[in-house]
C-alpha cells in the first residue's frame, strides 16, 4: 500500500499540560510517521481559516479563541492509510465515546477541548497541510 500523508493538530488543552511527547507516543505505536511538525501560536487569522468550514456554526466564535489561547503542535503523519489510521487512534470526538487507548479517551477534557485535530479526508488533508508546511519541511 502506498503510503499517505495526514495533518494533525495538537491542541491547547493538550500542549498546556505538556502532553506533546505523550501524545507523540501514541501515534508512533500506532505505526504512524511524524515527519513534519512544529509548535506555534496560531494567530487569529489563520484559526478562522482553518476552520471556515464552521463559520456559520453557533460554536465558530468559541472553536477559534479556543485555538488561539495557547500554542498548538501542527504535524504531518505518514503511514499506509494514515488519514483512517490517525482518525482511529484519535478516536471520537466525545472523550466518553472513544474507544480505550486512543488519544481522546487518554487525555481529552471533553468535546471542545479533545486535545487533538485529524484530517477527514485526502483532499482536506492537503488543504491543511499546505496551510502550515512548506513541502521542503516535510521529511520523511
Amino acid at each position: 500500500m502506498a503510503k499517505q500523508h495526514t495533518f494533525s493538530i495538537i491542541k491547547p488543552d493538550a500542549t498546556e499540560r505538556n502532553l506533546t511527547g505523550a501524545i507523540n507516543a501514541v501515534i508512533e505505536k500506532a505505526g504512524l510517521r511524524i515527519v513534519a511538525q512544529k509548535r506555534i501560536h496560531m494567530t487569529r487569522k489563520q484559526a478562522e481559516t482553518f476552520y471556515a468550514v464552521h463559520k456559520e456554526r453557533p460554536f465558530f466564535g468559541e472553536l477559534v479563541d479556543f485555538m488561539v489561547s495557547a500554542p498548538v503542535v501542527v504535524q504531518v503523519l505518514e503511514g499506509d492509510n494514515a488519514i483512517a489510521k490517525y482518525r482511529e487512534v484519535m478516536g471520537a470526538t466525545n472523550p466518553a465515546n472513544a474507544a480505550e487507548g486512543t488519544i481522546r479517551k487518554l487525555f481529552a477534557k471533553s468535546v471542545g477541548e479533545n486535545s487533538v485535530h485529524g484530517s477527514d479526508a485526502p483532499e482536506t488533508a492537503a488543504i491543511e497541510i499546505a496551510q502550515f508546511f512548506a513541502g521542503n519541511e516535510i521529511v520523511g
